[in-house]
């Protein structure tokens, strides 16, 4: 698991070579005005950072913390330098708030962007952001639950990119004992602190934000720190 650290999904420039998981054909452009991807938001922090999070109230976006490090000093910004763009699209945006209190994992290491089952974000905003919001899972998903992933990854940074067809795959454990989720669906850089979603009702919940993933020939391991970890 302590490789995954090294892997970290956090944005780097489009000419790098793409880490992910599973077939990057399995992606697909989706509407960001259309649910539940209308309830993702861009996160951009002015020392550079950039990925993806998802509203959970009005003025509360839930994201990755290591995408709030700042790249040079390995500290966490402030959060009045954190943007959050709604129905972000090709350069245009619905709405924009700077976040004004910002929340991390227990025990969460800027200096290392670790451990990763700590590598949660909860960002609230200055000014609360009119997009709809979505619920936090009320518990683990079984393996084998459908599941759909999605973000503004470093090929299509302009565009929201999914995979809707994919799995929870097994709860997994850290090298400190938090809880991970393991999932297959396909994503790239950019995608960190997006929301796995589950089906809730007739609609979705967040299951966990997408932390990492490793990549290989025979396919890779990506996970997520559960939305449950929110309340430990």
């Amino acid at each position: 698991m302590r490789r995954l650290l090294a892997l970290l999904l956090l944005a780097t420039p489009a000419q790098a070579q793409l880490p992910g998981v599973a077939d990057s054909t399995a992606r697909r452009p989706v509407t960001v005005a259309e649910a539940p991807w209308s309830s993702l938001v861009r996160v951009q922090s002015e020392a550079g950072g950039r990925c993806t999070g998802v509203l959970i109230a009005p003025d509360r976006v839930l994201t990755a913390a290591h995408c709030l490090v700042a790249r040079l000093t390995r500290r966490l910004v402030l959060p009045g330098r954190v943007h959050v763009l709604a129905g972000y699209d090709r350069g245009n945006f619905t709405a924009h708030a700077t976040g004004a209190r910002l929340q991390v994992g227990p025990g969460f290491r800027p200096e290392t962007s670790g451990p990763i089952g700590a590598d949660w974000a909860l960002l609230r905003l200055a000014t609360p952001l009119p997009g709809p919001t979505l619920p936090l899972a009320a518990t683990l998903p079984a393996a084998g639950a459908a599941a759909m992933l999605g973000g503004w990854q470093q090929d299509r940074a302009h565009a929201l990119l999914a995979d809707t067809d994919c799995q929870v795959q097994a709860v997994l454990r850290d090298a400190e004992g938090r809880l991970l989720l393991r999932h297959g669906c396909a994503a790239t850089r950019g995608v960190s602190g997006g929301p796995l979603l589950v089906r809730h009702g007739e609609g979705w919940a967040v299951a966990g934000v997408a932390v990492g993933a490793t990549s290989g020939a025979q396919g890779g391991l990506a996970v997520a720190v559960p939305g449950l970890a929110l309340g430990e």
